[in-house]
């Protein structure tokens, strides 16, 4: 169930960073082989992008981030409609908070209450692929 309307990144999350490729199929499989290689290239040995500062849960090549990392790319990525764009967002991300942070956790609070406000621009807000098949 979606929460909200309008998807918004939340800062100090992160989860969206995880990409351990065998919690992450889908994503995978949504890649050209170009980005498969980028994509699989970034991953750390704990399973993490390796530009992903842990300490601060921020991306360090944030402005320079590959075009799968970028929110706004997602639904085109998975072939999903621009009309569902958003709720597809807000959909990925709520399945990647609960799978890195748990249901109950802050984060998924915190995020549902984002989705709940304004809306704000995907190309505008830090993200990443989510692992969400539809």
């Amino acid at each position: 169930m979606v929460c909200g309307t309008h998807w918004s990144c939340i800062s100090g999350c992160g989860a969206c960073c995880r990409l351990d490729p065998e919690e992450r199929s889908e994503a995978l499989e949504a890649l050209n082989p170009r980005q498969r290689e980028t994509y699989l290239s970034m991953v750390g040995a704990d399973g993490w992008c390796r530009h992903f500062d842990t300490g601060s849960r921020r991306c360090r090549i944030y402005a320079e981030r590959p075009d799968f990392c970028q929110v706004s790319q997602l639904a085109s990525l998975f072939g999903v409609p621009a009309a569902e764009s958003e709720a597809f967002a807000i959909r990925c991300c709520q399945q990647q908070i609960r799978s890195e942070f748990g249901g109950r956790s802050r984060e998924l609070r915190r995020f549902e209450r984002a989705t709940r406000r304004a809306p704000a621009p995907l190309n505008d807000q830090p993200g990443s692929v989510a692992s969400c098949p539809s």
